[in-house]
């Protein structure tokens, strides 16, 4: 009797403990709530689901959905208007060489030193 009593006993105190190692990452619980989160601004940003999907492919479809369907309905009940959302255009970068000897052995040479455009220098610079 004394061993049952002793088995429950130890099992109903470590029921309550935590295991180190033995809990969740918090990491899967972050990507989750961003991949709800950019759901949500998609919805915001009138985006299509598809659409959203396709611009975030590394984020968990099955999160970006649910956060897509929550703001949806808040904004239905609250009858918030969206707001279309605009991608910027990114600009083709040209890189000029400074070396075009075509007819040299590529393999015994240096790679050839690049120099950027005026303009992609400048946004270089900006940032």
């Amino acid at each position: 009797m004394n061993v049952r009593l002793l088995i429950t006993t130890v099992t109903l105190l470590l029921a309550g403990c935590v295991i180190p190692g033995m809990e969740p990452d918090p990491r899967i619980a972050q990507r989750e709530a961003e991949a709800k989160a950019i759901g949500g601004a998609c919805r915001y940003g009138l985006r299509g689901i598809e659409d959203c999907y396709s611009l975030n492919e590394e984020a968990s479809k099955a999160a970006i959905f649910d956060g897509w369907k929550d703001m949806d309905q808040y904004m239905r009940e609250n009858k918030i208007e969206g707001i279309r959302a605009a991608v910027a255009k990114v600009e083709s970068v040209e890189v000029i060489l400074e070396n075009k000897s075509a007819t040299a052995d590529v393999a015994d040479k240096a790679p050839p030193k690049l120099t950027p455009k005026p303009a992609v220098a400048a946004i270089a610079a900006a940032h």
